[in-house]
């Protein structure tokens, strides 16, 4: 009987680990941490939470930066960012989750990103199986260190809000430092997102738009309106930028194809004062569209030389 007993029980803890993260002996710390998220609820979260999925890679990448382990992860985080989550199981696309392997993998807690319309779906999922969730958002490099601060208390890693945290702010700060007002309010800056059939130009919610503003740099966009609603390139020629800086979304090539097709093609484009004086940028996908997280510190660097050489 003892044996029979004692093979039900292996069993059903086998059981449990495919299906799972693992039985109760898994479940990390019974104490929770308690704290506001981007969307301003209140959350209590497991401290040292065992079976965590990320639904961006982004947030994926500061989990990691704070010493957790990940159970489920997006496509991107694989696919773009390349990260190393070991393995973690895929349960969808960043913007469309798979609510039912989320649910499969019983997370003890689970990330979600505050700017993606899925994600409250998916939230309403979790709410009502009482899984323990949270939004986050990062526009900015306090958005940054206050996720990277809530992940850190959650691993108990201090050691890496110093290493992942402190470090980068300092080095923001060097750059800061450097910054002449003066200068930067004469600098004349159009930023627009480009895809594959369109662009756009963005006057703020956006990492870039807050880095040029600490510059003190004009945003155009935030000062002309009508940029943001029918951006043409009569209007570019008309305002004559300075710099212009192109965040590219989706298919790099495709989106490169659309603008030399629509404005690099026109003389008219190689006369304004950006691209003759060769400030005509591409800012890299690894620090301007996905979240530069440790590198913030690359970003405010990258973007202080092209806009004060």
């Amino acid at each position: 009987m003892r044996r029979i007993v004692a093979w039900t029980l292996c069993l059903t803890l086998l059981l449990l680990t495919a299906a799972g993260c693992g039985g109760p002996a898994d479940t990390g710390g019974t104490e929770g941490i308690a704290f506001t998220d981007a969307a301003g609820r209140t959350v209590t979260a497991p401290s040292h939470p065992q079976c965590v999925a990320a639904l961006s890679a982004s947030f994926a990448q500061v989990w990691l930066l704070a010493g957790g382990t990940l159970a489920g992860v997006t496509q991107d985080a694989v696919e773009e960012l390349q990260l190393p989550v070991g393995d973690a199981q895929i349960v969808g696309s960043v913007k469309t989750p798979d609510s039912e392997r989320i649910l499969a993998l019983d997370p003890d807690f689970v990330i979600l990103s505050a700017d993606i319309a899925g994600h409250r779906d998916i939230a309403r999922v979790l709410e009502s199986g009482g899984i323990p969730h949270a939004f986050f958002k990062e526009e900015s490099l306090s958005d940054y260190l206050q996720t990277l601060r809530i992940f850190t208390d959650l691993t108990g890693r201090d050691d890496l809000y110093a290493e992942n945290g402190t470090a980068v702010a300092a080095q923001v700060s060097a750059v800061l430092d450097r910054v002449d007002p003066a200068v930067g309010g004469e600098i004349r800056v159009l930023f627009v997102r480009a895809r594959s059939q369109g662009v756009s130009a963005k006057a703020r919610d956006h990492m870039v738009c807050t880095i040029l503003e600490e510059f003190g740099c004009v945003n155009i966009a935030a000062r002309e309106e009508s940029l943001l609603e029918n951006l043409s390139l009569e209007q570019i020629i008309a305002q004559d930028p300075d710099v212009i800086l192109v965040s590219v979304m989706g298919d790099e090539a495709a989106a490169r194809a659309y603008l030399q097709a629509e404005w690099e093609s026109n003389p008219a484009f190689s006369g304004l004062t950006a691209v003759r004086e060769g400030r005509y940028f591409f800012l890299p996908k690894r620090l301007y569209h996905y979240k530069p997280n440790a590198a913030w510190g690359e970003a405010y660097e990258t973007l202080y030389e092209m806009l004060f050489p």
